[in-house]
């Protein structure tokens, strides 16, 4: 009974004295940081006391550690509600994008440029970062953000391949992702993937060159915009990537494509067009014939003019 009355007057002391903190606010408690180290960071904060903070936690503690990580305390928390807090692991979460079709020179400079995370890292191997919304917290290292980037698309990758049909035309997971980075990156319309697919799935079956755009410009910007209409040399240039210069696909991707994409050149559809071209809408008019496909491209060619994308 003493006891029980002596720790009740300890604790309504040490709250008396530590107080709360006075407005809200964020604090980052770094890894392997100690009882006194955290203290010493909410003080300066100027959230609580940092005696009134280790005297709780040396009374009232327990066993469970504090977790690093950005935690937001709220105003009026005291010593024992952060000490809770920081033990609970609830910290704030932060989040980057990647979209859909991003290039891997561009999610790089992403991370560079999110100032709450720390460490440098290499630009990662195009088609290897699955496109999405990841969360973060302040302080973590840009290597464990695209750690899990890449984790994430070596689980869907798997999750897909699994589920390939006779149709594919694609052998492996280079030529899948390559593929799949060629359709993201020429249709905007989610309706249009299979069909895509199923266009140069066609084209690869009877030894058709591709003439994806987006592989003319890639050994020239890697993946970054052209900021200016193709040339007709680039047209013509032979490399590993331009397939107006070559049959078959490039020798990797030419983006991260994202979920959809990849699904659609594992299960293409089953059609019999061998042509497209863009429409005003951003959508795409599809084609069976070269006469068909000759009466559009007419019109694809004087809104590229009309665009400053040729000569």
């Amino acid at each position: 009974m003493g006891r029980s009355f002596l720790t009740l007057f300890l604790a309504l002391l040490l709250a008396a004295c530590s107080g709360g903190a006075p407005r809200d606010m964020e604090v980052v408690i770094p890894p392997g940081a100690s009882i006194a180290r955290a203290g010493a960071i909410l003080e300066q904060a100027g959230a609580v006391s940092a005696s009134g903070f280790r005297n709780h936690a040396r009374l009232f503690g327990g066993d469970a550690p504090i977790k690093p990580g950005e935690y937001k305390i709220e105003k009026g928390m005291d010593a024992g509600d952060i000490l809770k807090l920081l033990q609970s692991g609830k910290t704030v979460q932060r989040f980057v994008t990647v979209p859909e079709g991003m290039p891997s020179i561009l999610v790089w400079e992403r991370l560079m440029a999110e100032e709450r995370l720390t460490g440098d890292v290499p630009v990662p191997a195009e088609g290897s970062v699955l496109p999405d919304t990841y969360a973060f917290t302040t302080g973590e290292t840009r290597a464990a953000v695209l750690k899990r980037m890449q984790a994430a698309m070596d689980r869907t990758f798997a999750e897909l391949w699994a589920k390939r049909t006779p149709r594919t035309a694609v052998k492996d997971r280079n030529e899948a992702i390559t593929l799949a980075s060629i359709v993201e990156k020429e249709t905007g319309v989610p309706a249009e993937r299979r069909t895509v697919a199923g266009v140069y799935t066609n084209r690869l079956a009877v030894g058709m060159k591709l003439q994806a755009d987006p592989t003319i410009i890639y050994p020239i910007t890697k993946g970054k915009p052209l900021g200016r209409r193709i040339l007709r040399s680039e047209i013509q240039a032979v490399n590993d990537y331009n397939t107006y210069a070559m049959a078959g696909l490039p020798k990797g991707p030419i983006a991260n494509p994202g979920k959809a994409s990849i699904a659609a050149v594992l299960d293409p559809e089953a059609n019999d067009y061998l042509f497209f071209v863009a429409k005003r809408d951003g959508g795409h008019i599809f084609a069976r014939t070269l006469a068909e496909h000759n009466a559009n491209v007419q019109k694809w060619y004087q809104l590229r003019r009309e665009r400053g994308e040729m000569e």
